[in-house]
């Protein structure tokens, strides 16, 4: 039952080539840095990324990104990564983009063995229609386009049907955590990090703070221990290393 591991190097070292992750994290927050960069010493490369953004300010999965070593993200945000931009536009990198909600609730059926579900997210657009770009040809064409999804109405209403996801593996970060696995996360980082664990076969947590079974009360458990295999406790100066994506100020009157 102790699923603790002595290091992130140690929790990742049968990674391989064009394995899959899921990657928990929103922007900055949350996100599994120091799982990401043990990733990403192992030297693997061709991987398939299911996140909801490709990293940000050269951290998170812009570590590997910029280093090529991602083939394909299923994601929801691009915003101002301006890597993972060119390398899509450039025909590097095949890109999956999809409704944010979609992209939660794909990987929560995933975790939960629902194979497909219904959702009213994107009827009558190009994510049921098909015909998103998934990858360009380098020369301003597109290669590879998503397909048409199945549609079904139900008391009259459109809805598209969606697979659920999962992943070889999966990568999260918690506030708090117990040898047992079980994961308390805080404020916003409580947003994709939960489904993402759900979705891997064998999801590695980061820790904050690392406490025994029983210390954490049952009833502020976010995500159960059944879904997480191996917990890295960070060290006190990897817990506090939280960058600050926008930094907003006002004037001070004299």
């Amino acid at each position: 039952m102790d699923k603790v591991v002595a290091s992130a190097a140690e929790a990742v070292a049968d990674v391989h080539d064009e394995a899959s992750f899921a990657v928990g994290g929103f922007g900055l927050s949350g996100v599994p840095n120091t799982l990401i960069q043990a990733v990403f010493d192992t030297g693997v490369g061709g991987l398939g990324v299911v996140s909801n953004n490709c990293g940000a300010m050269d951290s998170g999965l812009a570590v590997l990104l910029s280093a090529g070593r991602i083939a394909r993200v299923t994601g929801s945000y691009i915003g101002a990564n301006k890597e993972f931009a060119r390398q899509y536009l450039a025909g590097e990198l095949e890109v999956e983009l999809i409704p944010q909600g979609t992209l939660a609730e794909r990987l929560r059926a995933g975790g939960c063995g629902i194979p497909a579900f219904y959702t009213p997210a994107g009827v009558g657009t190009q994510v049921a229609d098909g015909g998103l770009p998934w990858r360009y040809d380098g020369a301003g064409g597109v290669s590879v386009s998503s397909p048409r999804k199945e549609t079904r109405a139900f008391d009259g209403v459109e809805y598209v049907l969606e697979r659920g996801i999962t992943t070889d593996f999966a990568l999260v970060r918690a506030a708090r955590g117990d040898r047992h696995g079980n994961l308390v996360f805080n404020k916003s980082s409580r947003n994709f990090n939960p489904p993402a664990a759900m979705a891997g076969r064998i999801t590695i947590a980061e820790v904050e703070e690392l406490v025994e079974p029983g210390e954490i009360d049952p009833d502020q458990v976010h995500l159960p221990g059944i879904f997480v295999q191996r917990v890295v406790a960070l060290t006190p100066e990897q817990a506090v290393d939280k960058k600050i994506e926008k930094r907003t100020t006002r004037e001070v009157s004299a």
